[in-house]
Order: structure tokens, then C-alpha cells, then sequence
């Protein structure tokens, strides 16, 4: 290592991509790479043993590619004897060593650990370069330029400029096929016969490192929700690369039409399971997006399956980033809808009757997963019906799966599922009864409450709390125009049905 450090730059660990703004004109000679695992990170919320595993083996092996390019890199691993816990702590200590004249990050994806970096450069009086994050399609100077003026934002149109700006899926100005989105096509579900035969996962077998990180983070976070009997997340670029060859090939023709699909004990169906990936930097959105679009120019994937998938990347990701850069500090403490309940305790164990959420919980906490509609229309639409307080589901989320950065998790939770922003993020409340999840499902099948009723001993409490929400919130909805189909349903209730239910739903209620 060069005796006097011109830069050293910051590496995170969800930053492992080698083309990193961060990196720009690293100099070997006189530049050093700085990367801290530290149980703040994994105890400030309390992370699963898969996402910690999964964050700590990727953060080891993309040091150690750095390594064998003969790059200096100073690093800190969490069960180091003189391992402060905190990356302010981890930085300060590399500063005094050190003595670098600079230092330099790409902007990272979560607002604290900003703060707190910035506060470490200040005290030491050090100047701190942030560089743009050209991971993204768009930057978030762009996303305040598109929300300016506007009374509402709307994913949608942020998605057209962004295929606009890029030429995606265009045929000169217009989308190809005439329509920007194919959501229509999107929303099929299996049927009374299921899914049939699935495509297997692509799942890689932990390697001598992972084993490594696997013996520790039982060691030294044995609290933390989940299990690591099944760990198989890429690590590597190079598996994540397989991992997205595999998922275009196999799953991707069949991933639109069934992308809100459930089926009991069936975990990854056709979706892609990359997102943690694009979320540790493994994987590049432009080249996940290219390959989703030759795979259907080449006649290989319906164009409802690619448009679906490519709005995933090129719009919902760029758009929640936008949202969250630009909405935080304040964002978090939203509370639209002033929920005040506590997260069930079934939450962190899967130990309920209801057979949807037993499933969707148990799988999360086996693997660090579950599909969107899973998380969105099984444990958010529960959390959101209930009332409980939306920095409480916001913190689970953040804990228990795998691809969960704040910038993507937190809007996403807080603002879509459970509407504590009042529509900044989504035009409505994602609000449905029991029936939602009987019809994309077989969960209702085997389960002790049925769908249909919202009172008596067998009623499914997703529909006594629906008809309670929409009760009890009216005033609020009856503003928003999206809603007023499932308030004049409400309206048709006489006044003994709706204490009946609400009696009902209190009864739920007082039970967790």
C-alpha cells in the first residue's frame, strides 16, 4: 500500500460493481479501497441471517476480486476483535491509519448511512467527494426535474419519458404495439389445476467464503428472524449473470401472464429472483433490461412478458428512487392513514391459521423472499388492514428479504402497500377483501376461514378487516376517486352488518 493515500474510496455493500462511479480514476499507486462489514448494520433493524449472509459473502468476494487486481483494500469484518459495530466507527479508525487526503463514494442507497459518513469527513475536517450513481437509467436531478409542478406522480409517466430518453421497447415515438403498458395481459392466475411443472431455480451451492459468512452470522446474530439451511443466492457477478441467463430463458415467456399468480408451497414460480442482484450492484439494469428485449425480438418471450418485466427495472426502480431521494428525511415518519397497531408477532414466526400469510411468512423466513404480490396483497394488504403503524412494516420488510435496500424498500412499503404518504406513491390503497387471494391463489382451499364472509366463526379476517377499513376510513377514500367502486359496495351494508363487522374486526384486533 502507497505510504500516503491520495483517495480513499468507499465502498458499501450493496456498491459491488466494478464499473462504480466510486472507482473513476482509481489509481493503484496512490489510491486505497475502504469496506467495513459492521453489526450496526445488521442490528439497526434486525436482518435475516439470509440477507445478512447474502450482503457479507458478496461484500467478501467482490474484495477479493479487488484484491486480485493488486488494488490496496482496507477490511474490516464484522467479528474483527477491535470492530467498532458501526460504519462511522470502521471509517473514523481507517482515517487516523490512514491519513488519506480525500475521500471519495458513490451516493449511497440509504439516506443514514449518508448522514452519518458525511458527519465522519466533516469531523475530520476531510473532504468527501459524492459522486453520481450511473447504475441507474435515470438521476434523481432528472426524477425533481419530471415532479416538478406536478399535483400527483405517476409511475406511469416517468416510465414513458424513461423509454422515451432511451429508446426501449420503442418503434420511433410510439411503444412497441402500440401500448406502453400490457398490464391487462398480466394479471392471469393457475387455475383449479396449478402451475404444473416449474422451471427449477437456479441455485448456487455456498463456496468456502459463504460457508465462512454462513458459521458467522449464526455465531454472532443467532436473534435475527430466519434460516440458512437454503441459502443459494449469487454472491458473484458471475452468478448473477446465470442467475438472469437462467431466468430469461426459462421463466420470462411465462412471467407476465403469471406474475400475480400464488400457489401454495410453490416459492419462486416464474419470477426472476435477480432483484437482489440489481440491488448489490452483481447485475447492471441496462443489460438486464437488453436481454429481456432481444429475448423478445427474438421471438423467444411474449411482448406482455417483456414490457411487464422491463417496466419493473426501467420504471417502478427508477421511479421509487426518485421518490425516495427526494422525499426523505421526513418521508419515513409519514402516517397518512394514522395506524397505530402493532405488527402481529406471527410475523416474525409464520405461526397463524390464515394459510396465505403461514405460507408467504414461512417462505420469507426460509429463504429471504417472496414475489411482489405476496409482499403487496398477502403480508402489506394484512399489515395495512389491521392498522399497524407503517414504520412497523417498513422495518420488517427492510429485515427479512434479501433485496431489501432502504431507497427500494421503504417507498415501496410505506408509500404502495400501505399508503402512510397519502398517494405520493400510488393513486389509491391497495385494499381488497379475501377473495383477491382466492382467485390468484389455491391458499383458500386448505384454510379454516373462507373468503366470502366477513362475520361468524369461519370468516376470513382479510374481509371482515377490508369492510372495516373502508368503514372506518370513508371520509378519507370517498375523496379519492379510485375508490368510490368499492365504497358504493360498502354503502349497500346496513348499519347491523357494519357493527357486526366491526365487532368482528375489533375481536381480530385485540387478538394479536
Amino acid at each position: 500500500m502507497a505510504k500516503s493515500i491520495r483517495h480513499l474510496v468507499l465502498i458499501l455493500g450493496d456498491q459491488l460493481n466494478m464499473d462504480s462511479s466510486a472507482l473513476a480514476g482509481f489509481d493503484p499507486n496512490q489510491d486505497a479501497i475502504w469496506m467495513a462489514e459492521v453489526m450496526e448494520e445488521s442490528t439497526h433493524v434486525p436482518s435475516s441471517k439470509q440477507r445478512s449472509t447474502l450482503f457479507l459473502s458478496a461484500m467478501r468476494h467482490f474484495a477479493q476480486s479487488l484484491l486480485d487486481k493488486n488494488w490496496a483494500v482496507i477490511y474490516a469484518r464484522l467479528n474483527d476483535a477491535n470492530n467498532t459495530g458501526t460504519l462511522a466507527g470502521e471509517l473514523a479508525k481507517a482515517i487516523e491509519v490512514h491519513k488519506p487526503q480525500q475521500l471519495v463514494m458513490t451516493a449511497p442507497g440509504e439516506w443514514r448511512v449518508l448522514q452519518s459518513l458525511r458527519g465522519v469527513a466533516k469531523q475530520h475536517g476531510l473532504p468527501l467527494e459524492v459522486r453520481d450513481d450511473t447504475h441507474f437509467f435515470s438521476t434523481v436531478r432528472e426524477f425533481a426535474e419530471h415532479a416538478k409542478g406536478r399535483k400527483q406522480l405517476r409511475q406511469e409517466f416517468f416510465y414513458r419519458e424513461l423509454r422515451q430518453k432511451t429508446g426501449i421497447q420503442m418503434d420511433g415515438k410510439k411503444p412497441v404495439g402500440g401500448q406502453w403498458n400490457f398490464d391487462e395481459d398480466n394479471r392471469g392466475s393457475f387455475g383449479k389445476q396449478g402451475p404444473g411443472m416449474l422451471p427449477a431455480p437456479l441455485r448456487f451451492e455456498p463456496d468456502d467464503i459463504t460457508l465462512d459468512v454462513m458459521a458467522m452470522v449464526k455465531d454472532t446474530l443467532p436473534q435475527n428472524p430466519g434460516a440458512l439451511n437454503s441459502f443459494g443466492w449469487p454472491v458473484t457477478r458471475h452468478q448473477a449473470l446465470q442467475a438472469l441467463d437462467s431466468f430469461i430463458q426459462h421463466r420470462l415467456p411465462s412471467f407476465g401472464l403469471y406474475q400475480d399468480a400464488m400457489w401454495e408451497g410453490e416459492v419462486w414460480l416464474y419470477h426472476s429472483h435477480i432483484s437482489s442482484s440489481l440491488n448489490l450492484k452483481l447485475l447492471n439494469p441496462r443489460e438486464v433490461v437488453e436481454a429481456a428485449e432481444l429475448a423478445y425480438k427474438q421471438g423467444h418471450v411474449p411482448l406482455p412478458a417483456a414490457e411487464g418485466f422491463i417496466r419493473q427495472v426501467l420504471g417502478w426502480r427508477e421511479y421509487v428512487r426518485g421518490i425516495y431521494w427526494t422525499q426523505m428525511p421526513e418521508y419515513v415518519e409519514r402516517n397518512e392513514m394514522q395506524a397505530t397497531a402493532k405488527l402481529p408477532a406471527f410475523y416474525w414466526t409464520g405461526n397463524t391459521d390464515m394459510a396465505c400469510l403461514r405460507d408467504a411468512i414461512h417462505q420469507t423466513l426460509e429463504h429471504g423472499y417472496a414475489h411482489h404480490i405476496q409482499r403487496l396483497m398477502v403480508t402489506g394488504l394484512y399489515a395495512l388492514l389491521l392498522g399497524v403503524a407503517p414504520k412497523e412494516v417498513h422495518d420488517w420488510y427492510l429485515s427479512v428479504y434479501v433485496d431489501a435496500v432502504e431507497w427500494v424498500e421503504l417507498p415501496n412499503t410505506l408509500g404502495m402497500s400501505q399508503f402512510a404518504d397519502g398517494g405520493v406513491m400510488a393513486s389509491k390503497p391497495y385494499v381488497a377483501s379475501g377473495k383477491y387471494i382466492d382467485r390468484m391463489s389455491n391458499h383458500c382451499k386448505g384454510c379454516n376461514f373462507n373468503p366470502a364472509l366477513a362475520t361468524g366463526e369461519t370468516a376470513c379476517p382479510f374481509t371482515t378487516l377490508y369492510w372495516d377499513y373502508l368503514n372506518r376510513h370513508v371520509d378519507t377514500l370517498a375523496k379519492n376517486p379510485r375508490m368510490l367502486m368499492q365504497l358504493k359496495n360498502l354503502n349497500r351494508l346496513t348499519d347491523d352488518a357494519r357493527a357486526e363487522i366491526a365487532s368482528q374486526a375489533n375481536l381480530i384486533k385485540n387478538s394479536h
